[in-house]
């Protein structure tokens, strides 16, 4: 089948959007579309459509921009949390560890890592965060690479400062268990836990860099559920949908917990729930009494 929309204006996309029962200022629709295309705004409206293609009664530019500016502040707010948690514990908390056990170029030793990471993914991760020094413009690289020419790469706590996320996440996939166990107990968590939560965060991570929807998004990477016999308040009121994005909040909420104690970041995502009252919580993922989880309790 050949696609054989045509391409319409803004003033086309609005007057389509009204004849369909579309609520909204023409002169209001026109701008709003100009500033987010017609293509984005879809899927908030989605819920809304019909099976003929027109509007539920009701159906408002305001509804609707109102659920984007709530989803864009979500972004935000996840992506501040994602932040803090790879710095902690992918560029600071394992690189210390690996580096105290096998000094500064340890990671350029495959030998260092599970015997199944040997060979051609070692190497390429190593060539990965080698490009990224070669592409670096950091004054810390250049000073390095002047006073130390006969080193073949930078040491391991500078190279985490400009490898990317899934080099990181590599390294963390490929450490002998021991020191993965060693890493996820200072979360109070289990390795194979961890291991999911890093991978579901670089999914996350890249939807917030490239501003796509997260309010009501089926997540295509889930994160495990810690067990209830381990981690009992993650069960209460009730476990978590892991393929929507409560869940993600939720692990978002307890590695904070453990990184960051006495981050405002709960009490800033209470105030965004709190300004858009009108979003309908259950299309995350959130369960009746979520409030009531140790896990989202607030700490004294």
């Amino acid at each position: 089948m050949n696609y054989n929309k045509a391409a319409l204006s803004f003033e086309q996309q609005a007057d389509q959007l009204l004849s369909r029962g579309f609520v909204a200022d023409r002169a209001r629709l026109i701008e709003a579309l100009s500033r987010v295309s017609y293509y984005r705004l879809t899927a908030y409206w989605h819920p809304f459509k019909r099976e003929d293609d027109t509007f539920a009664p009701g159906t408002s530019l305001e509804i609707i921009w109102r659920r984007y500016t709530f989803d864009r502040q979500l972004r935000l707010l996840v992506m501040d949390a994602v932040e803090r948690v790879e710095i902690a514990v992918l560029r600071t908390l394992m690189v210390e560890q690996h580096a105290l056990k096998y000094g500064p170029f340890g990671y350029r030793d495959e030998k260092n890592f599970r015997p199944e990471f040997a060979g051609n993914d070692h190497r390429r991760m190593v060539e990965d965060i080698d490009h990224e020094t070669s592409r670096s413009r950091e004054a810390f690289v250049a000073h390095f690479r002047t006073k130390y020419s006969s080193e073949a790469g930078l040491p391991l706590w500078m190279a985490a400062e400009i490898a990317s996320y899934g080099s990181l996440f590599t390294f963390f996939r490929f450490l002998n268990l021991p020191e993965q166990k060693q890493l996820a107990s200072q979360l109070g968590l289990s390795a194979n836990v961890l291991q999911s939560w890093l991978l579901t965060l670089n999914y996350i991570r890249n939807l917030c860099a490239h501003h796509c929807r997260l309010w009501n998004r089926e997540l295509a990477i889930r994160p495990f559920v810690p067990d209830a016999k381990n981690i009992p308040g993650w069960h209460r009121p009730a476990p978590p949908d892991n393929r929507r994005v409560f869940a993600v909040l939720t692990l978002l909420r307890w590695l904070l917990e453990k990184i960051a104690p006495a981050s405002h970041w709960p009490a800033r995502f209470r105030s965004l729930l709190n300004t858009y009252p009108d979003v309908p919580l259950h299309l995350m993922g959130f369960p009746a009494g979520w409030e009531t989880s140790p896990v989202w309790t607030e700490k004294a």
